[in-house]
């Protein structure tokens, strides 16, 4: 009896050490899933976070591109409306340009009324008026530099003087702004 206490004994203290190791290994093991599901919430964390960064990102992109759209548009409305008239205005260009000779003709002639002088001017002024309303303006171009962003060269002069050098000296056509915008260049003879 005495030998089955001791192989008891033996037996149990072994079946704790199995037991204790086997503890152990189990301990291990969890621990070893516990850090790779750790490992894992955390990659899965910063995949989530990259995800985030880019989806912001594009937000930011395509919010950035209709605020660039909504501008774009409506400078180009505002344009539309501005320069809606444009063409109209061009072709009455012309008609100014032969009005204002006809004003020239008529104050150097002496059989033609005062009146009816007057009223040919007063016609003319209110055409002006209306075309300055419009955002019209004359180009101011003789005796200026010569532009070409605002002239147009029909003829060459020679200059009488070196500062005379590419300066205006005579406008056979007048050009005209509208709102800043040439609509249609000045036709000028400039000295070289």
């Amino acid at each position: 009896m005495f030998k089955r206490k001791k192989m008891s004994k033996d037996n149990l203290e072994n079946q704790e050490l199995t037991n204790h190791e086997d503890n152990k290994e189990n301990n291990e093991q969890i621990k070893s899933e516990d850090e790779g599901a750790n490992e894992e919430k955390i990659s899965e964390t910063e995949e989530i976070g990259k995800k985030l960064v880019e989806i912001n990102d594009k937000y930011l992109r395509l919010y950035s591109d209709f605020e660039n759209y909504r501008k774009r548009t409506s400078k180009e409305k505002i344009d539309m409306i501005k320069f809606a008239a444009e063409d109209t205005i061009k072709d009455l260009l012309p008609v100014v340009d032969d009005y204002e000779r006809a004003l020239e003709d008529i104050e150097k002639q002496d059989n033609i009324p005062a009146t009816s002088k007057e009223g040919l001017q007063l016609v003319y002024t209110k055409l002006i008026n209306i075309l300055t309303q419009k955002g019209v303006k004359p180009i101011d171009a003789k005796g200026q530099k010569f532009d070409e962003s605002k002239h147009e060269a029909i003829t060459q002069f020679p200059a009488s003087s070196e500062e005379e050098k590419g300066i205006v000296i005579e406008e056979v056509i007048k050009g005209y702004y509208m709102y800043e915008k040439v609509i249609r260049f000045s036709k000028v003879v400039v000295a070289i």
